[in-house]
């Protein structure tokens, strides 16, 4: 089988999250500066089979779309382009940058670590894959 990434896309910074082969589990992969994004991707996707990717829709609690919408969806459009043959999904990232926050508060990290930005990205994109496993799982 193969991977599906999931992008917690941001202005600055990009987290990455992963499956195992099996698409069962989620893990954390790395967090890339969001100017690197294909660069990074076309690394990846040139080590790794990648049959899906799983992007972020930020929403609010009313379920309207935040400003960064208009940036993913440029970041969509040439992702298509340069990746014909990856499919797209979206998933509702609601909550996941608090939840990220308090899973990292609680896992016994230096205070340092816990404001990590990067780190909270990272978590964040691993929550947006899990929730998505679970939903497809169904």
């Amino acid at each position: 089988m193969s991977q599906i990434l999931a992008i917690d896309y941001g202005k600055a910074r990009c987290g990455i999250a992963v499956t195992d082969e099996m698409q069962i589990i989620a893990s954390g992969l790395e967090t890339v500066p969001t100017k690197e994004i294909f660069v990074f991707l076309k690394k990846y996707f040139s080590e790794n089979t990648v049959d899906q990717i799983v992007v972020g829709l930020p929403t609010d609690l009313k379920g309207n779309v935040n400003d960064i919408e208009t940036d993913i969806l440029k970041f969509l459009e040439k992702f298509k382009l340069q990746f014909p043959i990856v499919g797209v999904a979206r998933f509702d990232e609601r909550f996941t940058s608090k939840m990220a926050s308090f899973f990292i508060s609680q896992s016994g990290k230096t205070k340092k670590k816990r404001e990590e930005k990067g780190l909270i990205d990272k978590v964040s994109a691993t929550l947006i894959l899990q929730n998505y496993l679970e939903q497809i799982q169904k």
